[in-house]
């Protein structure tokens, strides 16, 4: 079967993807300094290349790319900040969708192009894969622990500030309000990360409670300083939401990558329990503030 202008481009396509992977895991490699890390990153280049070179002959013609150097010192910097197990799974996200891609092509090639793609699936679906698996990062532990604070966090606050808002209309009180509850919900999520740590024989368990306190504060802090700057209430609790949303967004991107999930089902289930708790504190908070008036008590209005 004559490939058609279509398929051509695709596989140029092709080409350039696994050229452009190939250079960021070579890239990775040579600053990579655990060698265990540093050769799983020269296998992971060089299944790239050998797919490279396969389409390239299939291509017949000569085709490479250069990654700008901006690129490939985000990925350096992806890998400093976030692990290499993050950057390798960002990579290789999209992999699915290549697989099918290359699966349609199996028809269309002669017997021993199709054999030699079979062999490149192979790689795709279970080698790749099994190299990612002998990944073992503490940073991964350690953020996971993270997320779970700035999760709660940003929840919890937000449920605050909106309840003080419903009860006092001002913003300063409902900032301090924000701090107070934060600082001991953070030593509360600390010692909680701690037990869990400790439970399933983490060696030394104290990062992760710091990891965990230590997000959960700044969270803490960041959610609470729009309160601080300016006494209007709805400016207030709208830089604060999306502050929280933001967070939301960060970490739940973050964690689908590393655990492969549905990145759009979780933000939009994450949002609604956001706002849900933010009407729900913000009304509560109005009832107990008209029963026990507390606007006249503190003399805000």
């Amino acid at each position: 079967m004559a490939l058609s202008k279509a398929d051509m481009e695709s596989i140029r396509s092709f080409c350039a993807d696994e050229f452009t992977d190939y250079l960021i895991y070579s890239h990775l490699s040579e600053r990579e300094k655990r060698e265990d890390f540093k050769r799983l990153l020269r296998d992971m280049a060089q299944h790239e290349l050998k797919h490279y070179e396969f389409w390239k002959s299939v291509l017949d013609t000569d085709f490479k790319i250069s990654v700008p150097k901006w690129k490939l010192m985000l990925f350096n910097l992806s890998r400093i900040l976030f692990g290499l197990t993050f950057t390798i799974k960002f990579l290789e996200r999209h992999e699915e969708k290549v697989i099918e891609s290359y699966r349609q092509f199996l028809q269309k090639l002669p017997p021993d192009e199709s054999q030699r793609l079979k062999e490149i699936l192979k790689d795709e679906e279970l080698h790749e894969k099994s190299l990612v698996s002998e990944l073992n990062e503490s940073i991964v532990r350690y953020i996971g622990f993270i997320a779970l604070g700035l999760a709660d966090a940003v929840v919890e606050i937000t449920g605050v500030h909106a309840g003080f808002l419903g009860a006092t209309t001002t913003t300063l009180f409902a900032g301090v309000a924000g701090l107070i509850v934060g600082l001991s919900a953070a030593i509360s999520m600390a010692a909680a990360a701690y037990l869990q740590a400790k439970h399933e024989g983490v060696k030394n368990p104290i990062p992760s409670a710091a990891a965990t306190g230590i997000a959960y504060l700044v969270a803490v802090v960041l959610l609470a300083a729009p309160y601080f700057f300016t006494h209007s209430n709805i400016l207030a609790f709208v830089v604060s939401v999306a502050i929280a949303f933001a967070l939301v967004v960060a970490f739940i991107f973050y964690s689908s990558v590393i655990n492969e999930s549905n990145f759009k089902r979780e933000v939009v289930e994450s949002t609604v329990v956001l706002f849900a708790t933010a009407a729900i504190s913000y009304l509560f908070g109005e009832v107990l503030g008209s029963i026990f008036g507390l606007q006249g008590k503190l003399g805000l209005g």
